[in-house]
């Protein structure tokens, strides 16, 4: 079953890709369900946070009116950058599955290896005022 959520988040994202967009798709899986799907929206929203696997999760909360979504499996066309993966824990899905990892180089490997340094070695200065 993994196989057949796996193939409609990339065609997803490769639709996208055939319009100009990002190449990137999303399904959200609940007892062999889809309860949502989405696709990388950044550009023509002008909100960096469309990404597909935040808008997937924003359809099912507002479907099922909670965002506790518990027991949900997301398969995404490319590994989730540290935005979306921080959305799937807010809202306790179980597992995620993707197609693509991120690109060494990219932005979200680059967040990743940031994340992993003390506060004070950070490029984004984080400072606590009260």
């Amino acid at each position: 079953m993994h196989k057949q959520f796996m193939a409609q988040a990339i065609k997803l994202a490769e639709e996208n890709a055939a319009q100009g967009k990002q190449p990137f798709g999303a399904v959200l899986v609940k007892d062999g369900e889809v309860v949502a799907t989405a696709v990388n929206n950044v550009e023509a929203t002008l909100d960096p946070t469309a990404h597909a696997e935040t808008l997937a999760v924003k359809e099912a909360c507002q479907k099922l009116q909670t965002f506790d979504l518990s027991g949900m499996v997301m398969y995404a066309s490319g590994e989730p950058c540290p935005m979306c993966l921080g959305t799937m824990y807010l809202t306790n899905i179980t597992e995620v599955y993707y197609a693509n990892a991120c690109h060494p180089e990219g932005l979200s490997a680059s967040i990743y290896a940031e994340l992993k340094l003390p506060q004070a070695e950070r490029k984004l200065l984080q400072i606590k005022q009260l």
